[in-house]
């Protein structure tokens, strides 16, 4: 996901590998705050745009709001946006009425609205700004994995993940979500996460990594990774063996 839930302390950073669960996870200093402050409000300055996604001019009309660094929110690029979107608008062409479900990546459900107008989507978001998306917002906590309007339990063909935190106990979470949305075994579904999570989302859905590397606006120093639950065949670099 890019944004925590609620019950995850907004000050960290969702994308560092977590190996514990404890109830009471470090938090970071008052000095390590203020030098980020520091650094946001000096990007700011430098980068009028940053409600935009890095690279994306403002006549491509694909903006979000502002990346928000209290909820650790980090978008994905432009290249990684589109790939990705396109080949959900691939895998659309498979149904006659297709229905997508984006769980915790906005960047992604705004790609997918701009490039795909016509396509059916739903964005799962903790971040209630993304409420101006009206009936196709849904607010949603990790936590509560199955807490979910019934109506759309089971009517996606289409689901994309992308967890806020690299914890075994995130993604199990999260992939309980995914069961609840998806439509039925032959559903498409993408994960984007660490490639520390590589072998748990093999274990829990049957996932595979793709050779295609997704990144973001923000330098993160985590390698991240898209798996699939389906062959690509040729798109997304293929199935890495």
């Amino acid at each position: 996901m890019e944004s925590p839930s609620k019950s995850e302390s907004t000050c960290r950073d969702p994308r560092i590998e977590e190996e514990n669960d404890d109830d009471d996870p470090p938090l970071l200093s008052s000095h390590a705050l203020a030098a980020l402050k520091e650094f946001l409000d000096e990007q700011a300055q430098t980068q009028p745009d940053v409600h935009l996604e890095s690279g994306v001019s403002e006549d491509s009309e694909v903006a979000l709001v502002t990346e928000d660094w209290r909820l650790s929110q980090f978008w994905y690029d432009r290249d990684t946006a589109e790939t990705v979107t396109n080949e959900v608008l691939t895998l659309c062409q498979n149904f006659e009425s297709p229905r997508v479900a984006c769980i915790a990546c906005p960047t992604l459900y705004t790609y997918l609205k701009k490039l795909g107008p016509h396509v059916s989507a739903q964005l799962l978001e903790y971040d209630e700004r993304f409420s101006q998306h009206g009936s196709e917002f849904t607010f949603y906590d990790y936590n509560e994995p199955e807490e979910l309007p019934m109506e759309l339990k089971h009517d996606f063909q289409i689901v994309i993940a992308d967890p806020p935190y690299l914890s075994k106990e995130c993604l199990e979470k999260v992939t309980r979500s995914i069961s609840f949305l998806a439509q039925n075994r032959e559903s498409y579904l993408l994960l984007l996460t660490g490639e520390v999570q590589a072998e748990r989302a093999a274990e829990l859905m049957g996932f595979h990594p793709c050779g295609f590397r997704p990144h973001h606006s923000s330098k993160l120093g985590n390698e991240f990774r898209l798996f699939t639950n389906y062959d690509p065949g040729s798109r997304l670099g293929g199935w890495e063996q």
